[in-house]
């Protein structure tokens, strides 16, 4: 996928295979998300929402990114790859928060 729209049936078997696997990279995060989020109702521990919240930003941040900025927006590549990596800092920053910042 260099830039423009690819249609399916004109996609590479590789940019299929990229796209798979995104997607399931935000469908496993999120189901991990739900669980923790679920940790965090259950047990009203605040170590758990926070894990919730990084996975959701670590995973299915950069997917939703992607899609909107790509689909939506004519930013170039650079600020795509840039906002996405924001969402995986702020993603991993939740998750370090959420191992040594809670009680």
């Amino acid at each position: 996928m260099t830039g423009g729209v690819v249609r399916l049936d004109q996609a590479s078997t590789f940019e299929l295979l990229t796209v798979a696997s995104l997607l399931l990279v935000a469908l496993v995060g999120t189901v991990l998300a739900v669980q923790a989020y679920r940790g965090y109702r259950r047990n009203d521990s605040r170590a758990m929402k926070y894990l919730a919240i990084g996975l959701l930003l670590l995973t299915l941040g950069p997917f939703v990114i992607n899609v909107s900025v790509t689909t939506l927006t004519a930013a170039d590549q650079a600020t795509t790859v840039f906002l996405e990596n924001v969402s995986r800092l702020l993603g991993l920053l939740a998750i370090t928060y959420s191992l040594y910042g809670t009680k």
